[in-house]
């Protein structure tokens, strides 16, 4: 007799749970090293602590109430609880601080886009370390991590998120065609970018073209270069962190421009992880320098979320035929653990939304 689990959920058996731990050992052990102490926080949180962090409404969340009648929710991501943590349980302390976590996030999705309500996400909050020294040695950490685990041929894609903001702001476009548009960046679709450009009727042509190119630009530290005006600034800032990196961090960063955020608590630096073998970021983080202060400790931090189920199917599909990888693990099959065929790996596109959004 067949019991099923709702969507969106998974079974993890024994040999995949090695594996997993495996990975985790690995992370913890660059954490440990680099001087991040793990924390832990409630599945559940009080909705209108998360409101005060800007995630009440922009995820998806799973929601219930207490016995006194308040609403609580199941986190959605660990960002706003570590830094009520910060604000509740380090009020006076010195710092910066180093902070690391392993834990589960669940999203309220529509199942038939085969996306996880539930997911494991390693990760780090670097608190009270201002740009750019906090973001180089944030992105090193990722770099240091993303290498333990034995990951070959990742890249980091680092951009701005004031950086399109200050050209709509050049613009002096407000209110609901900006919101759209920042949502058509969000969403990756260039095509409905410059619909809505369109739609606006500018007379700038100058100001259209901007718009439209800018966020398109991708590659090395020459497409700062094609910046000027609006977005000299966050160019500049991009350009700092850049030279802070080590030659071997350095080379994995890809800038760019059109990188945005679906959550309004980032202010600077922003990054995802991208692999190869996987249509769909393994993870991401940036700045979020006014987080804190809405708790009532303004301090500038820096963090990011690796979603650890990812980061295992991109080992697996970088595992060459017949051969072993870093996990000693042998070419992987074309099913999971549950026996069903894989949704998502190599070579299947699946929803980036269980990603630090």
């Amino acid at each position: 007799m067949i019991h099923p689990i709702p969507s969106g959920t998974r079974d993890v058996l024994p040999d995949e749970m090695r594996e997993l731990r495996a990975i985790l050992a690995a992370a913890h052990g660059v954490f440990d090293a680099a001087g991040y102490g793990e924390v832990s926080t409630p599945a559940l949180e009080y909705e209108d602590t998360l409101a005060i962090g800007g995630v009440g409404g922009a995820l998806p969340a799973y929601r219930l109430f207490d016995e006194q009648g308040a609403v609580l929710t199941l986190r959605s991501d660990m960002t706003v609880p570590i830094a009520r943590l910060v604000a509740t349980r380090f009020a006076t302390a010195e710092p910066p601080l180093r902070l690391c976590y392993v834990a589960h996030a669940y999203r309220g999705v529509r199942p038939q886009r085969g996306q996880s309500r539930e997911f494991l996400q390693a990760g780090i909050e670097l608190i009270g370390a201002p740009a750019p020294e906090g973001t180089a040695e944030a992105l090193t950490v990722l770099c240091d991590t993303l290498d333990a685990v034995g990951l070959k041929r990742y890249r980091i894609g680092l951009g701005d998120v004031a950086l399109y903001q200050q050209l709509l702001d050049a613009s002096g476009i407000e209110g609901e065609p900006r919101a759209r548009i920042l949502n058509e960046l969000v969403t990756r679709d260039f095509v409905g970018l410059e619909r809505e450009i369109d739609e606006l009727r500018l007379d700038d042509a100058a100001a259209i073209e901007r718009l439209k190119r800018i966020p398109q630009l991708r590659g090395g530290p020459e497409v700062l270069a094609r910046l000027d005006g609006a977005g000299h600034a966050a160019a500049e800032g991009l350009r700092s962190v850049h030279a802070l990196l080590e030659p071997r961090v350095a080379e994995r960063v890809i800038f760019d421009l059109g990188l945005v955020r679906k959550l309004d608590y980032y202010s600077g630096a922003i990054f995802e992880v991208y692999d190869p073998t996987l249509g769909v970021t393994l993870g991401g983080g940036g700045r979020y320098d006014d987080l804190l202060g809405r708790f009532g400790r303004p301090l500038p931090a820096v963090g990011w979320a690796l979603t650890v189920e990812r980061l295992h199917i991109a080992l697996a599909g970088e595992s060459s035929p017949g051969g072993s990888d870093s996990l000693g693990r042998t070419r992987p099959e074309a099913r999971s653990s549950d026996g069903r065929e894989r949704t998502s790996g190599p070579g299947v596109r699946s929803s980036g939304e269980e990603a630090r959004a």
